[in-house]
């Protein structure tokens, strides 16, 4: 009886610590605050707000609710194991070791939460693909990324949305962004951002001769309605322009494509894939708010490097994980060391190991 005394201590101890790292009482006021602004009477006048607002306090719910069940959960199993008498443990020691791992398991599954503590982990993402320098085979490779991702937000079921794409003019995409909305959906897909490079048999050589190709992933969050950004509205350019992406009946006949230049910083934003101009302009003005905001946050990381002496400019060549296919087959993440040779299950979204292992090694480097 002592040994599942000790291990339920343990388990109830880490337990609080994790509900102290995530700060679940702020979390927990933070949901009753939005569930008073949810019953005013007004609060569906502005539908799209609403809807953000609903999303945010039920994410916040699921959340406050595993963590205080599984909390009950191991008290309730505390206080029954303190009743037993030594008799009584024999018949019920088997019962009690299944659900003590169960526990645990649950906990651990829950425990990886702790490591998206960062203040945009929650938000839905932005991500966008670019193939580097090499024509058609580049163009390729970011378009077996575009799977990759594709795949991956699937396995969480999240809605992945194409707002732009350039594709290639043999195969493969130029460059593609994505609207990711899912719980988490930045926290997971952070891990992404940076360059991929692959090593491969090229199917578009006839000679057969191994290539090298690079692609960049870029991710942003998307930006909660509250998180203001300020844009002077005379430092933008704004065009229309016919779409060529698929939408359906009447979309690529009008100029309903929506390109923003935002000329202080050179930053261009397109968005095509929408039925109207007017929806094509506020999801590009989403994108740019956030690109702008993501701007802003790396020259403060910029100027703190500068200061500490240990700036480095991260290059197109700095990439962060390489994808072997010949003379053999790897993975490998560049800033954790994580590899592994299942290069087929990466491919197909499979990247919740390379994600934790991010997770951890960024939560290291914070220390």
């Amino acid at each position: 009886m002592k040994e599942f005394t000790d291990q339920l201590s343990t388990l109830a101890r880490r337990i609080d610590e994790a509900m102290r790292i995530i700060d679940i009482e702020q979390k927990t006021a933070h949901m009753h605050a939005l569930e008073v602004q949810m019953q005013d009477q007004d609060f569906w006048n502005n539908a799209q707000q609403a809807q953000q607002v609903s999303q945010t306090h039920g994410t916040l719910q699921q959340e406050v609710e595993k963590w205080m069940q599984i909390n009950q959960d191991v008290q309730s199993l505390q206080e029954f194991i303190a009743e037993l008498t030594e008799d009584d443990i024999h018949d019920v020691e088997d019962d009690i070791a299944q659900q003590l791992t169960q526990l645990t398991t649950r906990f651990e599954k829950m425990e990886f939460l702790v490591l998206l503590a960062e203040e945009h982990d929650r938000s839905n993402a932005i991500l966008a693909i670019h193939a580097g320098a090499g024509g058609t085979e580049a163009q390729d490779w970011a378009e077996m990324l575009l799977r990759m991702i594709t795949r991956y937000a699937q396995q969480h079921e999240w809605d992945v949305k194409i707002v732009d794409e350039s594709r290639g003019h043999e195969a493969g995409i130029k460059s593609v962004t994505l609207h990711i909305n899912g719980p988490y959906a930045y926290g997971y897909l952070k891990s992404e951002h940076g360059v991929h490079r692959l090593v491969r048999i090229s199917p578009f050589d006839a000679e057969g001769m191994r290539h090298t190709s690079f692609a960049l992933i870029e991710v942003l969050p998307e930006l909660e309605a509250h998180h203001e950004v300020a844009i002077d509205p005379k430092d933008l350019r704004i065009d229309t322009f016919m779409s060529s992406g698929k939408g359906g009946q009447s979309v690529n006949t009008t100029y309903s494509a929506v390109r923003i230049v935002h000329e202080p910083t050179g930053i261009t934003v397109s968005c095509q894939n929408e039925r109207s101009q007017l929806q094509n302009k506020e999801t590009a003005m989403k994108i740019l708010k956030s690109r702008l905001h993501q701007l802003h946050q790396k020259q403060l990381a910029d100027e703190k490097e500068a200061l500490r002496g240990g700036w480095q400019s991260a290059e197109w060549g700095s990439q962060i994980r390489s994808y072997v296919l010949h003379p053999y087959q790897m993975v490998k993440d560049h800033r954790t060391n994580y590899e592994t040779a299942d290069t087929t299950a990466v491919l197909d979204g499979q990247l919740d190991q390379f994600v934790e292992h991010y997770l951890k090694w960024k939560a290291a480097q914070a220390e």
